[in-house]
This record gives C-alpha cells, sequence and structure tokens, in this order.
C-alpha cells in the first residue's frame, strides 16, 4: 500500500537564480514599478473602478436580524413607583415608558424581566413576559395584558 504513494509535494521554485531557470533576474516580477518591490501588494485594486468592498453596504457588528425588544425588570419598576416617576394606577405599557425616557425610542417590543420583588397592584400591557415575572405580578393581583405585535 505505502509504495502505490507518489511524491505529492512538488519542488519550491526557487526565483533569481540564473538566466537558465526561466525566472532569472527580475525573478517573474517585470522591469520597475510598484509591483515589482518587495512587500507591495496592491489588493483589492480594480483598476480605478470603485472596489466591491466599498460597494457593499456597511454591516459591522450590527446584527440584522436582531429583535428590538426593550427589557425592564420589576425591581426597575418598584424603584420608579417609589421615586413616583411612575404612578402605580398608570397602565404601564411601551408608549408610556418611552414618553418618561425610561427605555429608548429604538424599541419596537417590551419583555419585563422578574428581577426584584413588586409591592402595588400594577396595570401593565406588554409584549413578552418572563415566567419569574409572571408569577410575581399574580401573587401582587396586577393586570396583565400580553399584545403580539
Amino acid at each position: 500500500m505505502l509504495n502505490n504513494l507518489k511524491k505529492i509535494k512538488q519542488k519550491k521554485l526557487r526565483v533569481g537564480r540564473g538566466i537558465g531557470s526561466g525566472k532569472g533576474k527580475t525573478c517573474g516580477r517585470g522591469v520597475k514599478g510598484q509591483k515589482s518591490r518587495s512587500g507591495v501588494a496592491i489588493k483589492s485594486f480594480e483598476g480605478g473602478q470603485m472596489p466591491l468592498y466599498r460597494r457593499l453596504p456597511k454591516r459591522g457588528f450590527n446584527i440584522i436580524t436582531r429583535k428590538k425588544i426593550g427589557a425592564l425588570n420589576l425591581a426597575e419598576i418598584q424603584s420608579f413607583i417609589q421615586s413616583k416617576k411612575i404612578k402605580s394606577t398608570d397602565k404601564i405599557d411601551l408608549a408610556l415608558l418611552k414618553k418618561l425616557n425610561i427605555i429608548k425610542k429604538k424599541y419596537k417590543k417590551l419583555k419585563v424581566l422578574g428581577k426584584g420583588e413588586i409591592k402595588e397592584k400594577l396595570n401593565l400591557e406588554v409584549n413578552y413576559l418572563s415566567n419569574s415575572a409572571k408569577s410575581k405580578l399574580e401573587k401582587s393581583g396586577s393586570n396583565i395584558k400580553i399584545i403580539n405585535k
């Protein structure tokens, strides 16, 4: 089996080793100019045409498919109620939170998370609700409406 294997590795072409090698003197780089020098490569140069990497839109580290969901913990809601920024009788929804600059305007949906405790009875209108937040809100006797937009 081992005897049948042929030599796979080709010999490396040694440039600049005399005229008889076919790659002597200028080593296949032509004469003068930027491309004949060492350490120079004209990557992505398309002869004056706008290069492909500049024609395509910038995407960076922004995830295109990311859903714009604003998250809010119960502890934060409780602190806003104690500081009288929100009244416990108000209907707490995305529009109110955006108006009071609690949640950034870029968010399209709202999720309430269960970190912290809630003491007041609330009137919530949210898109998503974590299980821990749901159990805590039900314990406090809050009114929860889940909307699917």
